[in-house]
């Protein structure tokens, strides 16, 4: 699997690198047509009505190229292009005097009786807003209410491949090819919900071009699909010889007597990700009720913030996990920062960033103070949380999901899990991971805290705080997968140990 993903300013520098070592562009576009044209045959029967919307740009080149070979093959092809011939120029005018057809109005009307429509208008080349005034709005509005399939020449027309976000108007697509990596865009919504299945095909592009691409804060490639070969080698091995007191011993942190349940999940998920031992540190009053659920899981009684300090002096509990049920306010403040200077590995969720709305400055400093803070801390805010925690970060000029992610992460020092359908994980230095295998039904009360209590469970078994949290956010998806419609949070630890079977078959 090829996980790097490439802006668009890259996969430019991509095909210049190609050309540059020998291949020629017009080999390359050659090629990318032949791939949708491909795909267009997977999509239709022979004989069938295929309408070619080709744009200005190469994108329009790889559409002329699989209209002829689409129409050679047998098919019933219409081009239409949205510019004038001697408009074009480089590759894509010589692409679209190779095709030997006639060249239809662009107008709706183009797309009636289609069984195929194929989008190479604009891909990943647009840089401005497609807006309502432009020509060929209305022939969009027409491709999204046709009954045909559409299929997509690297993004739909109208979606930012580096970001994922539609400038005006988009194309609803079926199916989208794109060439040599994706996009952050096909991942990434509302960009990842309009492109259907998206199809990576090789042109030709040697493989060591991604090594001299630039671009990112620690060179090269630094964004990528969350997947086992991106965070395998760091993940924590059992030997013939170990024992529990090597696997770590994991803490979640429980509420008051009324909000235990979350810390539950947590220290549940912890636990069945393999940290060797897992407790729950609960107030006096939240005693009984804890240890009337939990058998495993060991209780650690604690009062304020001076007890759960102490409890944490045990340096073998070597990673925290606090804010599920925690509440509001100045107590969990208190409590983080002794989670902090406790020197633990540190995940910060729910209750836990809420209560410093307006107070982001105060976490940044409760981190970065002492040189403790190079110890790893995540925080896993949605996006209701991360609005909290960063409402100047949240706004539109900062750009896509990932972008906010990242700058968040550079800002607080810490790994960020920004959770949703498209969750992303961000490291300071400017590695991310885009996560793409989470079902909706893992929008559920507690899918969190067990996400929470995972990280934790892998960062108490030592792994890297960016791989800890990109791993616990994919288990947590193939959990959702395997258990279906219908999932609870307490089924999601559950689930676990035929993933991790299923991931010590496949890749270990």
């Amino acid at each position: 699997m090829r996980i790097e993903l490439l802006t668009n300013e890259q996969m430019g520098r991509a095909d210049r690198l190609a050309v540059e070592a020998g291949v020629s562009s017009l080999e390359l576009m050659e090629n990318a047509g032949s791939a949708v044209a491909s795909q267009a045959r997977v999509m239709v029967a022979p004989g069938s009505n295929i309408v070619v919307l080709c744009g200005p740009g190469n994108n329009g080149g790889d559409g002329c190229v699989s209209a002829r070979q689409l129409n050679t093959a047998g098919f019933n092809v219409r081009l239409a292009l949205s510019v004038s011939l001697d408009s074009l120029k480089g590759d894509a005018l010589i692409m679209a005097t190779r095709w030997n057809g006639e060249m239809h109005q662009f107008i709706p009307g183009v797309v009636e009786d289609a069984d195929l429509i194929i989008d190479a208008l604009f891909g990943a080349g647009l840089s401005r807003p497609l807006s309502d005034a432009w020509e060929g709005a209305q022939i969009i509005e027409a491709v999204n209410k046709s009954p045909a399939q559409v299929l997509a020449v690297d993004v739909p027309s109208g979606v930012n491949g580096s970001t994922g976000l539609v400038l005006g108007l988009a194309i609803v697509a079926n199916g989208t090819v794109t060439f040599f990596r994706k996009k952050p865009g096909h991942l990434l919504y509302p960009g990842a919900g309009l492109c259907g299945e998206t199809i990576l095909a090789d042109i030709g592009i040697p493989e060591n071009v991604l090594n001299r691409i630039e671009g990112s804060s620690v060179g090269g490639v630094n964004t990528f699909i969350n997947a086992p070969q991106l965070w395998l080698d760091k993940f924590p091995t059992a030997e013939p010889t170990t024992h529990k007191y090597k696997h770590g011993h994991a803490v979640a942190v429980s509420g008051p007597a009324h909000a235990t349940g979350a810390a539950r999940l947590a220290a549940r998920g912890a636990l069945r990700v393999g940290a060797g031992l897992v407790s729950v540190a609960c107030p006096q009053e939240a005693v009984s009720i804890n240890g009337a659920h939990l058998t495993t899981i060991m209780l650690a009684p604690f009062e304020g913030v001076g007890g759960l300090t102490e409890i944490l002096e045990d340096r073998r509990k070597n990673a925290v996990i606090i804010g599920p049920g925690m509440g509001v306010g100045r107590q969990t403040r208190d409590k983080v920062a002794a989670v902090l200077k406790s020197g633990a590995g540190t995940v910060l969720d729910a209750d836990a960033l809420s209560s410093f709305e307006g107070r982001g400055e105060e976490l940044v400093a409760a981190i970065t103070a002492l040189p403790l803070y190079k110890r790893p801390v995540v925080l896993t805010p949605h996006e209701g949380e991360f609005a909290r925690l960063c409402p100047d970060v949240n706004k539109t000029e900062f750009g896509s999901k990932l972008d906010r992610a990242r700058n968040c992460a550079k800002r607080f020092s810490s790994v960020v899990v920004l959770k949703g359908p498209d969750t992303v994980v961000a490291h300071p230095d400017g590695r991310a991971s885009i996560n793409n295998n989470a079902p909706p039904w893992l929008a559920t009360a507690g899918s969190g805290d067990v996400l929470a209590g995972m990280i934790g469970g892998l960062l108490a078994q030592g792994m890297p705080a960016f791989e800890a949290a990109s791993a616990a956010v994919w288990f947590h998806g193939a959990c959702g997968q395997r258990l279906g419609r219908g999932l609870i949070a307490e089924d999601l630890p559950e689930a676990l140990p035929g993933i991790l079977q299923r991931l010590d078959e496949n890749y270990l």
